[in-house]
Order: structure tokens, then sequence, then C-alpha cells
């Protein structure tokens, strides 16, 4: 299996027409702008992919699309949605065989206990063709795996080499000096400590597209060995990060409209249930994201 390369990997907003059908050329538009933009991967089918808002049939969808649109050239990563240990595993194969290069589990929609979702997480996992990487935001989905639960899960199963958290640094930094380099752990949370996860080990960010060309100039900021700045760049942005993060309800409906702009896209088709933008809402948005170019 080839290694999931380190760096930024913006994960898709799901666009909609005025039908509430999947928008298709909103989504090329926008996948096209991540490739232009430099990103290192790219992914789908996670928060902000509202996956669980998109039918099975639009989940298979929105995945093919990504796939013949990026046509090889960075690495793509599917989010696996689904109540059972079958439905994931035979989404995962689905996955694989259209040509994704990893792929991202999510909890089922019903709570369980951590020892079975260690269960049903390896049982998926040493059936993948595909690296594995655990999705772990437990204060957005309502539950997950403790730090301890990640570390068990990882030594027991060789196939789960990635994190995809919603964490802290201090937390990140932990987990890091836990597993050392054996998992490669990206963050989530828009970007939100975006230095510092880098200097806590994170190997990158799956963020969604709104900041993408700073993101990425962040992190070759701080690869490159110059964070400071890499800081100075992310004090740019971080009021725009901490307006959108302050719910997925939140984000969704704003970060979802800066993306749009920027994408050169005129309008925003929200599916229910969603947050709706108001016009303080909108006032924020705009003052936090004027000075953003739009996307080539």
């Amino acid at each position: 299996m080839k290694p999931v390369p380190g760096g930024i990997h913006p994960i898709v907003y799901a666009f909609f027409d005025g039908d509430d059908r999947l928008d298709r050329h909103a989504m090329r538009r926008q996948a096209e702008a991540c490739i232009a933009a430099g990103s290192h991967g790219i992914a789908a089918l996670g928060l902000a992919t509202e996956v669980r808002k998109l039918t099975p049939g639009e989940r298979r969808q929105v995945m093919h699309w990504l796939i013949e649109d990026v046509a090889g050239r960075l690495p793509v990563a599917i989010t696996i949605y689904g109540r059972s240990v079958d439905e994931q595993a035979a989404f995962v194969a689905e996955a694989a065989a259209a040509g994704a290069a990893w792929v991202i589990l999510q909890p089922p929609p019903e709570r369980i206990d951590e020892a079975e979702l260690i269960r049903f997480f390896g049982r998926i996992a040493d059936r993948s063709p595909v690296p594995v990487a655990i999705q772990n935001a437990p204060q957005y989905i309502g539950f997950g795996l403790t730090a301890d639960g990640i570390i068990d899960l990882c030594r027991q199963h060789a196939n789960v080499r990635l994190l995809k958290a919603e964490a802290s640094a201090v937390e990140l930094a932990h987990l890091h000096a836990t597993l050392g380099d054996t998992v490669s752990i990206f963050n989530g949370r828009g970007g939100l400590e975006l230095p510092d996860i880098l200097r806590a080990g994170c190997a990158g960010l799956i963020p969604a597209p709104e900041l993408l060309d700073i993101h990425l100039r962040i992190h070759a900021a701080y690869v490159s060995g110059d964070a400071a700045r890499a800081d100075a760049l992310y004090a740019q942005v971080l009021p725009c990060i901490t307006f959108l993060m302050q719910s997925v309800d939140q984000f969704l409906c704003y970060g979802k409209r800066i993306t749009a702009r920027r994408l050169g896209l005129e309008h925003v088709n929200d599916r229910d249930p969603c947050q709706k933008p108001d016009p303080f809402g909108l006032a924020c948005m705009e003052r936090y994201s004027r000075n953003l170019p739009a996307f080539d």
C-alpha cells in the first residue's frame, strides 16, 4: 500500500441545485479549484459533505464524481458511513475499486460503547484493501474513542494507519507521543490551531475549502522552517475560523457560502434540516472574508 502524504487535504462541500439535487457543475468546479490551489490530497463524504443527509445513491455519486474529476492527480480519501460492518466494508471495497487511495471510517449512527466500537472499526479495517483512518469527533458526532481506545485499535489492527481527529493541539501532542510515527494524524476543526497541530506532530489537516489557499501557505511556511510566518498567516484568518467553528451547522451555513463566492458560484441552496443564514451572520461572514480573493 502506498503511504498517504501529509499536508492539506480539503474535504468537499455538497452543493445542491434549486431542485435539491447534487449540483454537478458546482462539485466539479470545487474539485478543480482544490487541485489548482496545490492541495496535497482531497476528500469527500465527511461532515462537510453533509454525508448523513445524502442517500446511499448520492454518496456514491459524490464519490464517483470526485474520483472522475481528480483523474489520478491527487490521492482521494473517501469517508465511509454506514450502520453495519458489512455496509461499511462494502462501501470501502467500492471506493477502493473506483480509485480511492484511502478511506476514513465514521462511527455507526447508533451509539455503541468503546469496546464494541473498537471491534466495529477493526473488522472493517481488516477487510480493507487500502489504508484506513478513523474519524474521531465525539463532540460533533456524539460519541467516539478515548485516547486509550485509539491506541488499542491502532495496535490491534495494522491497517489502521491514520487518524482523522477533531481535537486540540494538546490532545494531539499526547496521541502523537504515544503512537509515534506508526499512525499519521490529521486534524480538522476548520484549521483551528493549525501551526500548533503541526508542532504537535500532526501529518496535516483535512479542512473544508473556504480557506484552502491560506492553509496551504501556512503549511508550506511551517515545513520550510519559517514557523514565525506560519503563525502570522494563521493570525490573519483566526477570526474567520473562530466565527465558522462555533458549530457544525454554522460552519456548513457560512463556510459553504464563502467557498461558493470564491468559486464564482451565484447561489447556495441549502438542504434541510440546516441552519439558515441571517443578516447578522452574513454581515459577520462578510467582515471576516471580504479580503479573500476568488479561486483560480
